[in-house]
């Protein structure tokens, strides 16, 4: 098992990323919380009593003048200075929170099912979640087998000769779900979205990104890495010296994938995600490496072509496959085999690879229980099917419902705001409108689970059980190829906290653990709910209108509906929003340590429409209650609640080592900076706290963007 299936496009944009400990996304976040049923969010003008204390505690906030200072610090700082980061994890907030506190009803689900599986019906998901969990609680046979479950993968690299031989292991390893150097899946064509094609993705590194191969301040992280591959591959035998030959032939050769690799602000752009060739056109810019031969080691037929989706990419593996010797590509391959695998394998394995990832690159001081580990592999690889074990029991068609409510509200402010641009001409605002027309909203779960026939689980053995879901998800995504693109699937499990857009369906997505407080709270005012959950629907609203999003039609293609005017007016608007954040230095003591503004532009564009578009929502409702709108509730009033519930979602605190790595790698801004970046553009919040000119959370106004 070289690695857990990852999606080669990474397209869809979420409200938080979950970044693994080499910063990649994670297929399925570390931690997927259960929410109770009694969580169900407040239908708009809901006039439910409200208990304030236990909604939104007023004895957390800080002095009053703070407000118009730091909001954040206002609203937050009292509740991270009494809430340490855990020494489990690698930061600690409101999301981090909710997963923690909820993460126990998935282990219920999963013991439950572990102890019934020799009583479960043959085949069921219930009897196939309790054997991969079982299996992978047995920690006495995961140790005695050491790393035999990859010898003969070991073995098998061992007899590579030349670039031929390594052409073939890899058709054999990725039929088998094992993607090494590049990644392959199914995902919308970006040019006729109806239809699913192949997608190949540059791949490869042990490292977050190409920079960390090159740049001098990570010339530490380079000396651990080293060290760390150098003992990854002692633990199966190799000789001190040689292992440490065998890393430098790694590290080189990972060092020239990246240096043909392209950095994650490039990738954000739609052309660096999509190259369409013939499999005679791949095969020219690869003539080592034959996609024909490719394609039929999958059991796929690729029609007209795919997206070979970065071509310099491509080239230098082709390169290195012509000219790289074959023992420093059996170095390569070795060490990630072991690596992918090591979660799977023995103690020594398991802490070695997390005294790298986790307490070197990432700062975090200790593993996970076992339980917890376990339980974010039963994620990884049978996800959708504990997802429905979890809507059974914990999400009900009420909940469903005043979600649905909410999301048709914020929609409708989404609409009125982009008519009543005053920078747009009528021409694009009746295209985006088009496009707004075309939202697929989904809310808690998917309307058809599917189907684990065909997938088998035994209850000792625990690699060839991930090895099993592990070809069984990667078939199942090959299966889409050449076929119509379903709207209705989805990509993330209901037991995630999270949401997200997708642009090549257009659609927005909820699933159910995200419907619970602070987001959805059923006992809560309107300004809660709408600065909880209104402003998060806002948000992937308003992903579709970003600076990637706004690249694709209502249909999901990759197209152009702007005027050339509107486009510039609009780019313009954009770029003030990436200077202020550019211009942010979150991490004390390192003030040369600034966000990214172009790597988090489509997040922050989401955010500031976001939180605009609901609170918008907020007083439409407001009118149709005007007894709420003049209700104050523990002296605050709703347009304050509003704001104070947005920055309480973002409360949280971070190691300084995971800080520095999503700098360099997340697309999502710290979120200190997320609880005042939207809020500062808006002169609503100035009003709500009575901040005046000059305060820092109020911009000038020719400083303030405006986008919807």
């Amino acid at each position: 098992m070289t690695k857990q299936y990852l999606k080669p496009l990474a397209l869809a944009v979420s409200l938080a990323l979950t970044v693994s400990a080499c910063g990649k996304q994670d297929a399925t976040p570390a931690d997927t919380p259960a929410p109770t049923a009694s969580t169900a969010p407040a239908a708009a003008g809901s006039t439910a009593a409200v208990d304030s204390k236990s909604i939104f505690d007023v004895s957390e906030l800080g002095a009053p003048a703070e407000a118009c200072t730091d909001f954040n610090q206002f609203v937050n700082a009292k509740w991270v200075a009494a809430n340490p980061i855990p020494n489990d994890r690698t930061r600690w907030g409101a999301f981090d929170k909710l997963a923690e506190d909820s993460l126990n009803t998935q282990h219920t689900i999963v013991e439950n099912a572990a102890k019934g599986a020799d009583q479960a019906a043959a085949g069921s998901i219930e009897q196939k979640i309790g054997n991969l969990y079982k299996s992978g609680m047995d920690e006495a046979a995961i140790d005695k087998a050491g790393f035999d479950p990859i010898k003969p993968k070991l073995a098998e690299i061992d007899q590579l000769k030349n670039g031929s031989d390594v052409a073939a292991f890899l058709d054999k390893s990725f039929a088998q779900g094992d993607m090494l150097v590049f990644q392959f899946g199914a995902g919308a064509d970006f040019k006729h979205a109806e239809t699913q094609i192949g997608y190949t993705f540059q791949d490869g590194l042990g490292l977050p990104t190409k920079d960390y191969y090159t740049d001098p301040k990570h010339a530490d992280l380079r000396k651990a890495y080293l060290d760390y591959i150098a003992k990854t591959l002692e633990l199966t035998g190799v000789s001190a010296a040689d292992a440490k030959k065998q890393a430098d032939e790694v590290m080189a050769f990972e060092t020239r994938l990246a240096a043909a690799s392209l950095a994650p602000v490039e990738l954000r752009t739609p052309e660096n995600q999509y190259h369409f060739v013939s499999v005679a056109e791949a095969d020219k810019i690869t003539p080592h490496f034959s996609w024909e031969n490719f394609f039929k080691a999958q059991g796929v037929t690729i029609d007209k072509g795919f997206s070979l989706s970065q071509p310099k990419f491509f080239a230098e593996f082709d390169k290195l496959l012509a000219g790289a010797p074959a023992s420093q590509w059996q170095a390569y391959l070795r060490f990630h085999t072991i690596d992918g695998a090591s979660d799977a394998l023995s103690k020594p394995f398991r802490d070695n690879k997390f005294a790298f990832y986790g307490k070197t690159l990432s700062g975090q001081p200790e593993q996970k229980p076992r339980w917890k580990q376990v339980l974010n592999a039963v994620n990884g690889s049978m996800g959708m099917a504990l997802g429905e074990l979890y809507v059974k029991q914990e999400f009900t068609p009420e909940a469903k419902q005043r979600a649905e409510e909410l999301v048709t509200n914020v929609r409708n402010a989404l609409k009125a705001r982009i008519q009543n641009l005053d920078w747009m001409s009528d021409e694009t605002k009746a295209k985006a409108i088009a496009k707004w027309d075309t939202f697929l909203p989904k809310i808690g779960y998917p309307d058809k689970f599917r189907s684990w026939d065909g997938l088998t689980i035994v209850p000792d053995n625990y690699y060839a059980n991930l090895e099993a879901a592990q070809k069984f998800n990667y078939d199942y995504d090959l299966a889409k190829i050449g076929k119509p693109t379903d709207r209705k699937e989805w990509g993330m499990t209901p037991q995630t906290v999270n949401a997200y857009y997708n642009p090549t369906d257009n659609t927005i997505n909820f699933p159910a653990a995200i419907l619970q407080p602070p987001f959805f709270d059923a006992k809560a005012d309107d300004a809660i709910n709408y600065g909880g959950i209104g402003a998060v629907i806002g948000h992937e609203a308003s992903h579709g209108f970003d600076d990637e999003g706004s690249q694709f039609d209502g249909a999901g293609n990759n197209l152009n509906w702007w005027s050339k005017a509107d486009r510039a007016k609009f780019d313009a608007r954009t770029a003030k929003l990436v200077q202020q954040f550019n211009d942010y230095t979150p991490i004390k003591d390192k003030p040369d340590a600034h966000v990214n503004g172009k790597l988090t532009l489509g997040e922050n564009i989401a955010d500031l429409g976001g939180l605009n578009v609901a609170y918008d929502a907020l007083q439409v409702a407001l009118k149709q209650h005007p007894a709420e709108a003049s209700q104050t509730i523990d002296g605050y009033t709703p347009d304050q609640r509003f704001f104070l519930n947005w920055a309480r979602v973002w409360r949280g605190n971070i190691r300084e080592q995971q800080a520095l790595l999503r700098l360099n790698t997340d697309p999502h801004a710290p979120a200190s900076l997320r609880a005042i970046g939207a809020p500062s553009n808006m002169p609503a919040f100035a009003t709500a706290f009575q901040c005046k000119p000059g305060d820092a959370m109020v911009r000038p106004a020719d400083k303030q963007v405006k986008i919807w």
